[in-house]
């Protein structure tokens, strides 16, 4: 429903929604794409007597969950908003990394052996640090589901349509479009599955006459462009990958 309200009607438009955890899809138009890469072959979307659209789904287990888990568990924000602020306040992660594999690992991983660790401590870690990387961790596992996708689909992104509560998050926002090196796109009406829903709704009923319709209704309330370096890119996104060899056979 949400990839419907993001309007993402051709092959390769995607869209990640951030909530508790993170479900990311992208629309793989008429073609049915088995994944090789961790994801899931799902149904999209049938739109009246047009033919069924498939896409490619990624499932992230911790995303929003993690930063209530530093408000109610380590008590190191007093709400949840409180976040960007105390994340914001330091420059960088610090060289600290957080894999929230609390239940395990989820797409592209699948390993139910893996834990959640912070891996890159030192004396001069602070709590900002670990709010940083609780941020980032977040992006991170966004990107490994969206390079899952652009090597199962041979897609390669234009854009990544964005929405769910996190969206709110400016830091984690920019720092997303940073590590996927594409506009992010956060439309106006933030709600998307319920207007997914709606959209549905209102074809069937005659309301819209068609999907073009939908896509002039469908309005940016913000744009992020990328804006980090490519090697120190490429340099973060080597240490997150470290710290995830870090987090698995622990069971």
């Amino acid at each position: 429903a949400a990839l419907v309200g993001q309007t993402c009607f051709e092959p390769g438009q995607a869209k990640n929604t951030y909530g508790t955890g993170c479900f990311m899809l992208m629309n793989t138009g008429e073609k049915i794409v088995p994944s090789t890469k961790g994801l899931l072959t799902t149904v999209a979307y049938k739109l009246g007597q047009q033919p069924v659209h498939y896409a490619l789904e990624g499932s992230i287990a911790m995303t929003g969950s993690l930063v209530q888990w530093c408000r109610d568990n380590l008590g190191i924000i007093d709400k949840s908003s409180d976040i960007e602020s105390l994340a914001a306040s330091v420059p960088d992660n610090g060289d600290v990394y957080f894999v929230p594999a609390f239940s395990g690992l989820y797409a592209p991983y699948w390993r139910s052996d893996a834990r959640g660790v912070i891996t890159g401590l030192t004396g001069f870690a602070t709590k900002a640090h670990i709010a940083r990387a609780v941020l980032e961790a977040t992006a991170y596992q966004t990107l490994d589901v969206l390079l899952a996708m652009q090597a199962d689909s041979g897609i390669t992104l234009d854009a990544l349509n964005v929405d769910g509560g996190m969206t709110a998050n400016n830091l984690l926002m920019q720092f997303q479009a940073d590590m996927v090196h594409v506009p992010v796109h956060v439309p106006m009406v933030n709600e998307t599955t319920c207007l997914g829903a709606a959209y549905a709704a209102g074809l069937a009923s005659g309301y819209w006459k068609s999907v073009e319709d939908l896509k002039a209704n469908h309005q940016i309330n913000k744009r992020w462009q990328p804006a980090m370096d490519q090697d120190l890119r490429h340099h973060l996104h080597l240490r997150w990958q470290k710290a995830i060899g870090k987090s698995l056979d622990w069971i």
